[in-house]
């Protein structure tokens, strides 16, 4: 029947132009154009036609919204850090105050949804004006389509794999279809009784200490000065790039460079993972954290009290030294205000610390040209004292939204750019002052980064991370240090440059010695799990346990030799490896008791501004196994007599609300403080959790209990006990 409102095929076109036409040319502007990404947009695009042509309007709207919202999001995230989102991070997307916090500063492609929005608007026109027409159907055939186009990408990827970026290759719901697809192929497989059990690739080259190498100069410093850049790679530092032969060419960390030609730089520098609280783990404690999401090893290192002993401000500490950690940011979330302390900080401070004022507003805590200044400041106070000292430093000014000031964002052109711009200037400054206050004759400097935001068609920009040593003996040490090395070494490295003991249970090589032989490094980061076997072959297995096999001395490179394709069983050794190392610290996740409350006085805000910076306690991504029952404890006070607080208690599993069943608001005083407990059962297995407490009012509150004990029924009393249980408290 002929649709009376115009073309008979009008909503058909309008849909097909949304889903195919706008997602192509969207794919080619963006710069990410690859044969395999077309045809996913292909793909996909023809499968929406299918499904919603003839759809209600009303039941076809919302797939299409949340269709154009995992476009905007995916280019968002690839232009912010490198990588596609994980299932993860999608409900990132229903968190308003996060969103309103990661776009301060404005989308990197602000075209995208005003695109996506009028195209959406063509299609509900015609939807709407032909609601009561019916449309031709498309017939049986048509399936085909879709069907005959997945298929040519599954069988692409199988015969002749791309080391292309993920975002290059599909798109975002066609990546978490297939990650869909295969975990219920691995499940139909296991419950068939055909899968083979999988021997683990042995562990000892990863996670034993290596000082069989020849020991280099150094030892002459007195101090130890840790600065940690937040996402910043390798490729930003020109001597790594050129030792590299490295074709990013963009200098946007010239003063950075500067000092690096001054300084000992190792190209092939390996970053584990993404986050920060779990970069911070590996460079401080000589392990890697999680390979794949989970609970961060930071965390988990609170129900540990001899590990954390030998992590490298405990041991610094033992030798004599005052240990010191700034950030700035707050150091509440993700517990950093309980996991530097119980590590060995003896002084732990975040945003809190600071007088001086921003030089412009960041969402996230100081701009970074204030945070050093602070932090000369801080320097200063340290070297008025008689013993030896380790500080280290955290920016936060490089992540999500890239703030900077106007004359910068003229300069350049994102405000990503911008970002780093202004950060490498503010560094810069602060090495200069370093220098100009004879810091750099009796102080190892060490500059590194938490993680990589990652670089746009640069090969393995998200593992690629740098460290340059400034040291007083400079002139004696290689300009450029060979090998491979990674987070896994910094603790083991600091240890042997001050000729201190090295604990058993840390891992690594010394950048402070040469070694004639490879090694084996291993990260996970933009989904892919990643592995040199020390002896010229690289592998990387991508979310559906694919592996390439490459020829490649080191594992950061411009380019490799390919290999050929890793046979069916590499991948599940590989993840079953990184299962192994996932393990370090707990090997059971059963009968966990937290403990984030403590005697710290917290002051509170006039209003509850963001569920993130304002949270009360650290109490972030925990993992709750399936079958067992979680108790939460909680006593809160307020301590000024003439004055409420008012306190609300939020959960998010993968950053959705989970309903609880409280009250939404508690009124809190000095006289009657909040005591409470509750429990609910964890019916499968939880990622993620995330507990938000917030308060507002006038004065300090005190959270002097925050328990979180999980255990399966009936062992609730060992847990509650301690006994063969892990109790994670503060030091």
């Amino acid at each position: 029947m002929k649709n009376p409102h115009g073309h008979p095929h009008t909503r058909l076109v309008a849909l097909a132009t949304l889903v195919i036409v706008i997602p192509l040319a969207a794919r080619t502007l963006l710069g990410w154009s690859n044969p395999l990404g077309y045809l996913s947009d292909l793909a996909l695009g023809s499968l929406l036609v299918l499904l919603l042509y003839r759809r209600p309007w009303w039941l076809a709207t919302p797939v299409l919204l949340a269709w154009a919202a995992l476009w905007v999001a995916s280019a968002e995230l690839v232009s912010a850090v490198g990588r596609l989102p994980t299932s993860a991070d999608l409900s990132y997307l229903f968190d308003t105050q996060f969103m309103e916090n990661s776009t301060d500063g404005g989308l990197a492609h602000a075209w995208l949804p005003w695109v996506m929005g009028a195209g959406l608007l063509v299609w509900a026109r015609s939807a709407w004006r032909s609601r009561t027409t019916p449309d031709a159907p498309l017939g049986p055939k048509a399936l085909a389509i879709p069907l005959t186009l997945f298929g040519l990408h599954w069988g692409a990827q199988h015969l002749a794999p791309s080391d292309a970026d993920q975002w290059r290759q599909y798109n975002l719901p066609h990546q978490l279809l297939s990650v869909g697809v295969g975990t219920l192929q691995h499940k139909a497989l296991s419950w068939a009784g055909q899968t083979q059990p999988i021997t683990p690739l042995p562990t000892a080259g990863l996670t034993q200490s290596d000082l069989n190498g020849q020991k280099l100069p150094s030892g002459r410093a007195r101090n130890l000065l840790v600065i940690t850049l937040e996402g910043i790679p390798g490729a930003y530092v020109r001597p790594n790039r050129q030792a590299l032969h490295s074709r990013f060419d963009e200098n946007l960390m010239p003063n950075l460079s500067r000092w690096a030609e001054r300084g000992m730089n190792t190209p092939d520098y390996v970053l584990h993972t993404h986050q920060t609280i779990r970069g911070l783990y590996a460079m401080l404690c000589g392990d890697y954290d999680k390979l794949a999401n989970g609970t961060p090893k930071g965390m988990e290192l609170l129900t540990q009290h001899q590990r954390n002993q030998a992590c490298l401000p405990a041991q610094l500490r033992q030798a004599g030294f005052t240990t010191h950690y700034l950030q700035g940011a707050g150091l509440r979330f993700m517990a950093k205000d309980r996991i530097m302390p119980h590590i060995g900080f003896d002084s732990v401070h975040g945003l809190e610390w600071f007088s001086n004022e921003n030089y412009l507003q960041f969402p996230w805590g100081k701009d970074d040209r204030a945070f050093f200044e602070g932090a000369l400041d801080y320097v200063g106070q340290l070297r008025q004292q008689d013993r030896p000292w380790m500080l280290t430093l955290l920016t936060v000014g490089t992540h999500q939204p890239y703030s900077a000031p106007a004359q910068y964002l003229e300069r350049h052109d994102t405000a990503k750019q911008a970002a780093v711009a202004y950060l490498d200037d503010a560094i810069g400054a602060f090495l200069d002052n370093l220098e100009r206050q004879g810091v750099l004759k009796d102080t190892l400097v060490v500059i590194t980064s938490d993680e990589s935001h990652g670089i746009d068609g640069v090969r393995l920009a998200s593992s690629w991370g740098f460290n340059l040593t400034l040291a007083p003996e400079q002139a004696q040490l290689p300009h450029i240090k060979h090998g491979t090395y990674g987070h896994i070494d910094l603790a083991t490295s600091l240890l042997d440059y001050f000729a201190l003991p090295i604990p058993a249970a840390l891992g690594g090589r010394s950048l402070y010695r040469d070694y004639d032989t490879g090694r084996e490094m291993i990260s996970y980061t933009n989904g892919m799990l990643r592995y040199h076997d020390g002896r010229g072959v690289f592998t990387e297995c991508d979310f559906q346990q694919r592996c390439r096999r490459y020829a490649s001395e080191g594992f950061i490179a411009e380019k490799a030799k390919y290999l050929g394709a890793g046979d069916s069983r590499l991948g599940a050794q590989l993840g079953a490896l990184a299962g192994v190392l996932d393990q370090s610290l707990l090997q059971t996740p059963l009968n966990l008791r937290y403990q984030f409350g403590g005697p710290s006085p917290i002051q509170l805000q006039a209003r509850i501004r963001d569920d993130w910076a304002d949270n009360l306690i650290g109490a972030q991504y925990l993992e709750m196994p399936g079958g067992s029952r979680t108790r939460v404890r909680v006593k809160v006070r307020a301590l000024d007599p003439q004055h409420a607080a008012y306190i609300q208690l939020k959960a998010k599993e993968l950053e959705q609300d989970v309903p609880l069943g409280l009250p939404d608001e508690i009124r809190v005083t000095a006289a009657e403080p909040l005591e409470m407990e509750f429990g609910f059962d964890n019916p499968t297995q939880r990622k993620a959790f995330s507990f938000h407490l917030l308060g507002y009012g006038a004065g300090e509150v005190e959270v002097s209990d925050f328990s979180v004990i999980t255990a399966l029924p009936g062992e609730e009393e060992k847990a509650e006990e301690g006994s063969d249980g892990h109790i994670a408290q503060s030091s």
